[in-house]
């Protein structure tokens, strides 16, 4: 990777064997910490296994620092430099964190398995609340009011999916986030999706092992179209995860760690 492709300030978790065969990389999703993951990577599917995970916050998100570009291209480019610097063969995406890593396969700079939680394959999968805001960061008028609203709002629209004893702590992770950050970098985040339309092509054009995992309840939409082409695409693999939203991996996180498991190790095999 060149030097454009490089990031140097990244806040990560890790746990597991140091010495362990298989390294995963975890990305969390928008305005999320690597604490959304602290569940999963305790669940005894993973403790147990030879995987070493390794946890990212997506820079710019829950306070952090971030790139001066935050488009998800280029995103997408320095989490594959960090992939390849940690020895990680495998990269697990929650939300955004999952959109990055499908461009990192989508865009040839890693060649997976990938394990997708939540991805976006399109503008109307969206929340509406998250567009609106984003559309409204552009208004001068509006710009300055559209995001500091949306920040409000989140930690309450998201804390009946946090479990009751870790909900301070994740609350006040997402209290982190900057608005002038979320404007720029979800103006960006749109302008992807709108440049493909559709993310399913990208994703199974790339020929990489990928399982797209989606909570039963899950506030992202998946058209009658993308599911066809998912289902059609023999290098994907569809998991619902029962009794679990958005958050799939914070609200069912031992069914999740078992799935990332299963499949690290089976596509290792």
């Amino acid at each position: 990777m060149g030097g454009s492709a490089q990031f140097h300030s990244w806040d990560v978790r890790e746990s597991g064997p140091a010495d362990a065969p298989h390294r995963v990389l975890l990305l969390p999703g928008g305005l999320c910490s690597t604490a959304f993951y602290e569940d999963m990577m305790a669940a005894p599917p993973l403790t147990g296994a030879p995987i070493r995970l390794v946890a990212a916050t997506v820079p710019g998100h829950a306070g952090t620092p971030a790139p001066e570009d935050v488009s998800i291209e280029n995103y997408a480019a320095i989490t594959a430099a960090f992939a390849a610097d940690h020895g990680c063969t495998a990269v697990v995406g929650h939300s955004i964190g999952a959109n990055i890593a499908m461009e990192m396969v989508g865009g040839g700079h890693f060649s997976g398995p990938v394990v997708l939680l939540s991805p976006t394959f399109s503008r109307p999968d969206e929340s509406k609340a998250l567009a609106v805001a984003t559309t409204l960061g552009r208004v001068p008028a509006l710009g300055s009011l559209a995001w500091p609203a949306m920040l409000w709002l989140a930690p309450k629209a998201l804390a009946d999916s946090l479990p009751e004893s870790r909900r301070p702590a994740l609350l006040a992770d997402l209290k982190k986030n900057s608005a002038p950050f979320c404007r720029r970098a979800m103006a960006e985040y749109f302008a992807y999706l709108d440049r493909y339309g559709s993310l399913v092509p990208r994703l199974c054009g790339s020929g990489a092992r990928a399982w797209v995992v989606r909570g039963d309840r899950d506030e992202v939409g998946l058209t009658d179209s993308e599911r066809a082409g998912l289902e059609a695409c023999p290098s994907v693999t569809l998991e619902v995860i029962p009794d679990s939203g958005h958050l799939v991996m914070v609200e069912q996180p031992d069914a999740v760690a078992r799935l990332i498991a299963d499949a690290v190790l089976g596509a290792n095999r």
